[in-house]
């Protein structure tokens, strides 16, 4: 049974509510301090911050739901935070196989999956193939990085170049989208990243083109229903226009 949303409530418009919304989850190291803990204790309860946002956004009616959990450059981070959040990524995926089958939840990742443990990668792929046939998406960017995926994408055309399948001159913006991570996902619409920052910090850099920002200075494990349908009530007032005319 669909739970209570009162953004639900305020508009029955479907055209006001974004079908691929995206999240910085910016905070969770600055939560943990703030309690005396140390950063990981952060990130668990970000996930659990997580489990709570995909069943709003499955309430409201959001189909795809993409977080940046890792990027390249947080590879540069102390080598105990590295190792608790790649096994952190592990028990989330051990722990919450069932759940996100029994839900019909996709579940995907993008970035460069050849810097993961071998395990992880192993993981990952058996739980996106188990649940590839379901229509809603949780997408978790690890070890993503949006230069990184626009160099990979150009990668792939200079070889499909330099193998004679495509000529340079074919090479367009449909094209190069057809060689990003996951390019049968419709571009986000609503784009959220708390704690305060307002950057895109290397996150879906090809995609977010005509994304609507939204920033708050919640951090990511306190997030609630509240500041979730702030955000998506701030969404539906927006004229998306997309370069056409006012």
């Amino acid at each position: 049974m669909v739970n209570y949303c009162p953004f639900m409530k305020m508009s029955d418009d479907k055209s006001k509510i974004p079908t691929h919304v995206a999240v910085i989850m910016d905070g969770n190291g600055r939560w943990a301090l703030a309690r005396g803990k140390k950063r990981l204790a952060g990130h668990r309860a970000g996930v659990d911050a997580l489990e709570r946002m995909l069943g709003w956004c499955k309430d409201a009616g959001v189909k795809v739901l993409t977080v940046y959990a890792f990027s390249t450059e947080n590879w540069k981070r102390p080598a105990e935070e590295v190792e608790g959040l790649m096994k952190l990524f592990s028990t989330f995926i051990r722990l919450k196989t069932r759940k996100l089958i029994c839900e019909r939840v996709r579940f995907r990742v993008i970035g460069r999956r050849d810097d993961l443990p071998p395990t992880l990668a192993a993981s990952i792929a058996r739980l996106e193939e188990k649940t590839a046939s379901f229509e809603q998406q949780l997408v978790l960017a690890v070890s993503y990085g949006g230069r990184a995926e626009i160099v990979d994408a150009a990668r792939k055309l200079a070889a499909d170049a330099a193998s004679g399948r495509i000529r340079p001159d074919e090479i367009d913006e449909a094209l190069v989208g057809s060689r990003t991570y996951a390019p049968d996902l419709p571009d986000p619409d609503l784009i959220i990243r708390t704690s305060g920052e307002q950057r895109v910090s290397n996150f879906l850099l090809w995609e977010c083109a005509y994304s609507e920002f939204y920033f708050t200075d919640v951090l990511w494990p306190d997030f609630s229903r509240a500041d979730f349908d702030a955000a998506l009530a701030s969404y539906a007032e927006r004229d998306r226009r997309k370069g056409g005319h006012a």
